[in-house]
């Protein structure tokens, strides 16, 4: 993929499929991982993310393009510094009729930042919210913050009357295996409700009647599947049991191509695939070096970012469909990202860091991956593995579907991993996202950086992430954010390995959109 601006690579990345009819129809859709818990604060992840907001809604939503846009507010103003006054929507209902007041936005802001939620971020701690009157809210800050709303697309407003009723205030989390009528059950306000779940295997939508916007879409029903095999998934699209499937495995794009009735649909992602590595304990959990932890040595960290061949895994393991990257964020996404340079390619520099580390003969490290959320994530990291084989480091892998994973990376009784494979799209589209989350200073109950699962600290970032908040010229800005991510890349607080590129499979008979954000939104696909 060549470089190009973001709107550019926004725009390449979207495509219609031509209608010869807006006849109502049934859509059905596959994805490669689970749907679990429909409690919209269950889990910070796109898939779920995604779908979910289909039949929730945050104050704003995003275009296809990736602009805000008025959702549940239909407008809103920074009255003082510190002060934003929200207008609120009226005449919006939940799927159960309840109305849509200042009292759920008030009601989900306290919600969204309680025990177990893995939204904390969306709102800081000390942010109140107070309610002017039923359809207006201020949002108090302790300090200035310009993107505020930047991510609350994704923070779904939730019903507080139907909440309490049902005894789901309490968050589900991502480690709960506990069933509650929320995270089996949704009332939200959105285009579409869900009529029945099946806990990680299918989920039926219909029209939401009521909804509050103008519905571009033609359907009468949404079936979605979880299919794991890339084969059965790819399979199931060409023979046109399913409208369309995500994503398509690289290697199967030009036979979905070929097709006469199906086309891929690709574009830039602006996900970040990367290694992380636990350097907050003193000894590592999963490890045959024992009494010490080897991450906490820049030079091991290095040793392992020199092994990794990023080419080669661009070439054979994603056949070009990826970017590498120097940076925890896209380049789209920030103007100075080309001011970075990956570390070197370089086995034999990577023994010597390992050998001045005092691992010579190298050591055995637990490695914790998706099996089913990324593109290609379990081939990456038997690449991964493989490349550091060959500089002495024994990987035990660990490959487990996305609902397992997670479960064990943000266990509630602590990050329970030693070395790592994650993505990240910042919701923000904002450098301040990755340094917020990825590398801001945590604990051990995870106060901090929320999926900085390594534990890394700088301080120095830190406070150069609070300036970068509150900065509203944005020359200024990016030379903060510089700054910071000068510290990170030099002490290798992670491993960038690449942008990944989308794949979609789209029936011929489908129009919809592909958002670079791999958010997919049903209310405006049609059927013909």
């Amino acid at each position: 993929m060549k470089k190009r601006t973001f709107k550019a690579a926004i725009l390449a990345a979207t495509m219609a499929f031509g209608l010869s009819s807006a006849s109502a129809e049934t859509f059905k859709y596959a994805f490669q991982g689970t749907l679990k818990s429909l409690d919209p604060y269950s889990l910070n992840e796109t898939f779920t993310l995604g779908f979910l907001g289909n039949v929730y809604e945050g104050l704003t939503r995003r275009d296809g393009d990736l602009k805000i846009q008025p959702a549940l507010a239909t407008s809103w103003e920074v009255v003082e510094p510190t002060r934003w006054r929200f207008k609120l929507r009226q005449g919006v209902k939940f799927h159960n009729g309840n109305d849509f007041t200042a009292d759920d936005v008030v009601f989900s802001a306290d919600r969204v930042r309680s025990e177990g939620s893995d939204l904390t971020t969306r709102i800081a701690e000390d942010v109140k919210f107070v309610k002017v009157d039923d359809h207006t809210v201020d949002v108090i800050l302790t300090k200035p913050n310009p993107i505020l709303h930047y991510e609350w697309d994704t923070w779904a407003i939730i019903d507080k009357e139907w909440t309490e009723a049902n005894d789901s205030v309490k968050v589900t989390s991502a480690s709960d295996e506990a069933a509650t009528k929320i995270s089996l059950e949704a009332n939200g306000t959105g285009a579409f409700k869900i009529v029945s779940h099946d806990v990680g295997v299918t989920t039926m939508l219909e029209p939401n009647a009521g909804w509050w916007d103008t519905a571009k879409h033609n359907l009468t029903k949404v079936e979605f599947t979880t299919i794991a095999s890339d084969a059965t998934r790819v399979a199931a699209l060409l023979s046109g049991e399913l409208d369309m499937v995500y994503p398509v495995p690289v290697q199967d794009i030009k036979r979905v191509n070929d097709n006469a009735t199906t086309t891929a649909l690709t574009g830039p992602e602006l996900r970040t695939i990367f290694l992380g590595m636990d350097q907050m304990r003193d000894e590592l959990k999963y490890s045959s070096v024992k009494g010490k932890n080897p991450f906490k040595d820049v030079n091991v960290r290095k040793a392992f970012y020199q092994a990794i061949d990023i080419e080669a895994i661009k070439k054979k393991v994603m056949r070009d469909l990826s970017e590498p990257s120097a940076i925890m964020i896209s380049p789209f996404l920030y103007s100075k990202s080309a001011d970075f340079k990956r570390q070197p390619y370089d086995p034999d520099g990577a023994k010597k860091l390992l050998a001045d580390a005092g691992y010579a003969d190298g050591f055995e490290v637990g490695m914790d991956c998706p099996n089913d959320r990324y593109v290609n994530d379990e081939a990456i990291c038997q690449a991964v593995s493989a490349m550091l084989a060959k500089i002495g480091i024994k990987v035990n892998l660990n490959a487990q579907p996305k609902a397992k994973y997670f479960a064990k990376v943000l266990s509630s009784g602590g990050y329970d991993t030693s070395f790592f494979l994650l993505g990240w799209t910042p919701g923000s589209l904002d450098s301040w996202n990755v340094l917020s989350n990825l590398e801001a200073c945590r604990d051990e109950a995870g106060k901090g950086g929320t999926f900085n699962l390594g534990g890394y600290c700088n301080p120095k970032v830190d406070a150069l992430a609070d300036q970068v908040l509150g900065e509203n010229d944005p020359a200024k800005r990016d030379d903060l954010i510089k700054q910071a991510f000068e510290i990170t890349t030099s002490e290798i607080s992670h491993i960038p390995l690449h942008q990944q590129g989308l794949a979609w499979g789209v029936s011929s008979k489908i129009k919809l959109t592909q958002r670079a954000d791999n958010q997919f939104m049903m209310f405006s696909v049609t059927k013909n």
